[in-house]
């Protein structure tokens, strides 16, 4: 009750915003009222704060003003940017009818929510990145998701069936989204761990199946992938209330099909994005983008996240680009047109929702007058490999001949106040368009006669919206005009102005004219839009072959400027040979004559490369270079290294760095354990490994025993190709007792007591690990160095004897993934055989049983050191 009084004591306006509102709760309210959008209550006090507004207040005068503050409509779309670039909705509410028309309260309704996922108003750097919305669905028996994706601006429509959840968030760090939209059927647990990756997650349930969504799934038989995309394409519809005919057929994937790598090798190989500097610049993406097109780039990400499995696709594209590679001329004139080819799928997508302006056009008709200037180049090429991309090349002439014909070349951003349409492309707009000429013709003519009559030098003719033409005398003039010559309309401070009835009559034919040419124009322009329209999917085909053109001739561009060969690729060996390898990244920001090449050989009998040698040696680039190779030469683009023979990689499982995951309470040790686990539980012998430094975020010996046991259960068990980088020294003794495992080490000499890199991997173990040497490097003090040096030699003569167990390694059966809860990696014996009688007194006893108890993996680094604290004070009583 008290909510109705509340409302009615509200004016006619704030009823109408209120009951809108309550349709939105969750989104920004962008309410227009004339020439602004205004938010009120608690959107403006929050509005104010995020985009820097002015907060000011609406009936000031009453008890409970009403905060208020407002954007001006030419700029809204800027203000839109900023609260969907930090996770919010915008809920845009236009007026449906002319407010001098109204009768009463104008008609408002929101025709459009902007959210994180949907929004498809992007700059000029955005454009080279897909922004997609996602959707998940949970199968409570089977256990397995649905899961969908679009790219509202392009068109893009994906869907995939996953079984786990370490698959999903996979899936979303890769394709980077920034909305995900789930039903009831998604538990809440799965929704925490969303959103702690900063993904907004939105609510959808009613689903209406409409004939456009039937069209879009006919493809998919899968009953999850079917919910996943129906949901979806429902929340689309609520969200955009305009028209999808842009969007394609939906397509099922299987990650299975492609190299997968999780999120953690993605971040730590700094694919797409650099550590340091969560910027482009550093990466793998930054070397290998030479594209011209913003399509171009968008599919190179794509490629970069999916690499190839099969042989033939990836030689098909090597191939590829081996042709444009030996053929500078000719793709130099490639680069060339490309340039001049704006975004096709976007521009599509602008056309489907109606927002397609003529300068729109005229970048569609450019892009699409470049099309015979490609094929005749690929044509002059004369290579097979390329025939494909050649015929299917479709110029779509009819939409570049209905904009030449129609648009003219530099036409104004609006689409509704004329200009837009050539002369002589309607006969009746020619017709309005002379009207107007003449008329204004007359206008120019009527001054200057009348300034000859009155001699008023100053008197002038001109028009206003409210008083239409006029004619103007300053009031210093107006004994000069002849008694009743004019008829007075307006009187200004300082003039008169003044009609006649030619005046009047010339003005109605020019009005006349100039509404009707506007409204004219405005429908031959739509006539234009609707032939654009007919032809998306042609334009969605061309911008895909566009866009692999491009990726290809950016390959071709990289491997020249680096020095890249075509690897050889194997299905069925597992014989690994890169000779002179480099890190591509690396030697770029290095320089060529800086960086020191690498060979890399694995013959089928070795699984395992055990890499020793000091800190910044360069043992981690070893390994990156590995991995960076093997995803290029499954993008289908060419290595760094004289010769490559690679075989072909199902995954790649990194543990690289040192990183912790303080949000979900995990210490860097146990991200490092969880990374591992991955690779020892899903790699398979077509797998390629990473582990760098295993075991070094706890104590020695744990250290060393959880790093052997990792090298023997890989080596027994899952076979994959593995470079294992340790500071253990004692562990190079693996070789004696592993068949299938090689020492190999980075070289470093000393000389006149300096440590010197040689950044050389050659085989065998390391002497020593020169960590002292490294923190002199590193500018420690002299005293402290020397200290260090002291405890060493002291620490070294007390271990002397003690060498790592070599008992021969017995294959170990490989087990699913265990639960935690059930892990207990000491026998609860052993645990007590570590304390002497004297020592088994009540209070040690009861800080065994409190230990034997304890469940790692279930706590907190902080939980630890609270315990330790609690059982010190308990042992110190």
């Amino acid at each position: 009750m008290a909510k109705t009084a509340k409302v009615a004591n509200q004016t006619p306006m704030m009823v109408q915003y209120q009951k809108i509102k309550d349709q939105y709760p969750d989104a920004f309210l962008f309410y227009r009222l004339g020439d602004f959008y205004e938010m009120f209550n608690d959107d403006a006090i929050k509005g104010a704060q995020l985009l820097e507004l002015t907060l000011t207040t609406r009936n000031h005068k009453s008890d409970n003003p009403i905060p208020m503050c407002g954007v001006p409509h030419h700029a809204v779309q800027n203000y839109i940017d900023i609260l969907v670039d930090k996770g919010y909705k915008v809920a845009i509410c236009e007026q449906m009818e002319d407010p001098k028309l109204a009768k009463g309260m104008v008609k408002r309704e929101v025709i459009q929510l902007v959210t994180p996922g949907t929004n498809t108003e992007v700059g000029s750097e955005s454009a080279k990145s897909n922004n997609y919305l996602t959707a998940l669905v949970a199968n409570t028996d089977s256990h397995e998701m649905g899961f969908a994706y679009a790219d509202i601006a392009t068109g893009e429509l994906k869907v995939a069936t996953l079984i786990d959840v370490n698959e999903l968030l996979n899936e979303v760090v890769s394709l980077r989204t920034k909305e995900i939209v789930v039903n009831s059927t998604v538990p809440s647990t799965l929704i925490d761990q969303i959103t702690k990756l900063g993904i907004l997650v939105s609510h959808q349930e009613e689903i209406v199946i409409q004939a456009e969504s039937s069209y879009l799934s006919q493809d998919i038989d899968d009953d999850n992938q079917q919910q996943a995309l129906s949901l979806l394409l429902m929340y689309i519809n609520v969200t955009q209330k305009r028209s999808l005919a842009h969007l394609q057929r939906a397509e099922s994937y299987e990650p299975s099909r492609y190299l997968k790598m999780d999120h953690y090798s993605q971040y730590n190989l700094e694919l797409t994005h650099n550590i340091r500097t969560k910027k482009k610049s550093g990466t793998l993406l930054w070397l290998l983008d030479e594209t011209k097109t913003a399509m171009g780039a968008r599919l190179l990400k794509q490629w970069l996240d999916r690499p190839l499995l099969s042989k033939t696709a990836i030689e098909d594209r090597q191939n590829k680009v081996r042709v444009l590679l030996d053929h500078y001329f000719e793709r130099s004139n490639l680069q060339d047109e490309l340039v001049s080819v704006y975004d096709l799928e976007r521009l599509a997508g602008r056309v489907a929702f109606g927002s397609v302006n003529g300068r729109d056009l005229i970048q569609l008709k450019t892009s699409l007058q470049q099309m015979p200037k490609i094929i005749h180049v690929l044509e002059t090429l004369d290579a097979p490999e390329l025939d494909n991309i050649l015929k299917s090349l479709d110029p779509v002439e009819d939409v570049a001949t209905a904009i030449e014909n129609a648009i003219v070349d530099d036409p104004p951003l609006s689409v509704t106040e004329g200009n837009v349409i050539k002369d002589g492309y309607n006969a009746k707009l020619d017709e309005y368009r002379d009207a107007m000429r003449n008329g204004k013709q007359w206008i120019a003519e009527l001054q200057e006669s009348e300034r000859e009559a009155t001699g008023i030098s100053t008197l002038k003719v001109a028009y206003n919206r409210v008083f239409g033409y006029y004619i103007e005398v300053t009031k210093a003039n107006l004994n000069k005009l002849p008694e009743g010559r004019y008829k007075r309309t307006q009187t200004l401070t300082n003039a008169e102005r003044f009609s006649t009835p030619e005046l009047k009559e010339r003005e109605q034919l020019i009005l006349e004219a100039q509404e009707k040419s506007s409204a004219l124009e405005y429908s031959l322009f739509t006539g234009v839009r609707d032939i654009v329209k007919d032809a998306i999917q042609r334009l969605q085909k061309l911008a895909k072959v566009v866009a692999t053109l491009d990726i290809l001739q950016s390959f071709a561009v990289v491997s020249e400027d680096y020095r890249l060969v075509q690897p050889k690729m194997s299905e069925d060996s597992h014989d690994l040979e890169i000779v002179q390898g480099r890190h591509p990244v690396v030697e770029k920001v290095m320089g060529r004559q800086s960086y020191v090449p690498n060979d890399i050989h694995m013959d089928p009998k070795t699984s395992i490369l055990l890499i020793t040698g000091p800190n910044m040696s360069g043992k981690s680039t070893y390994m990156r270079q590995l991995a960076l190779t093997v995803i290029m030469a499954q993008m289908g683009c060419f290595v760094p290294a004289e010769s490559a023979k690679l075989p072909i990689f199902d995954q790649i499982f990194t543990r690289i760095g040192a990183a912790d995951d303080l949000i979900s309470g995990q210490s860097t040790f146990m991200v490092e354990m969880q990374e591992a686990n991955q690779a020892i539980l899903h790699a398979t012998p077509n797998s390629l490994i990473l582990f760098d430094e295993i075991g070094r975020g706890t104590a020695t010996y744990d250290g060393m025993a959880l790093a052997q046991s990792i090298i023997e259960y890989v080596h027994n068990n899952v076979h994959a190709k593995t470079l294992f980088s340790t500071h253990y020294h004692e562990l190079t003794a693996l070789e004696d007792s592993l068949s299938d495992l090689r020492n190999v080490h980075v070289g470093a000499v000393e000389k006149d007591g300096e440590l010197v890199f040689l950044h050389q991997v050659e085989s065998g173990p390391a002497d020593k690990s020169y960590g002292i040497h490294v923190a002199k490097l590193a500018g420690m003090p002299n005293d402290l160095l020397s200290r260090a040096a002291k405890i060493l030699s002291e620490l070294e003569s007390e271990n002397k004897t003690n060498n790592i167990s070599t008992v021969e390694s017995k294959p170990m059966a490989k087990v699913s993934e265990p639960d935690v809860a059930e892990v207990d990696t000491i026998n609860e014996d052993e645990q007590l055989s570590l304390f002497s009688e004297s020592q088994l007194d009540p209070k040690v006893t009861a800080v065994v049983d409190s230990l034997k108890k304890l469940n790692l993996m279930s706590v907190t680094p902080m939980d630890v050191m609270n315990l330790v604290n609690k059982w010190q004070q308990k042992l110190s009583k």
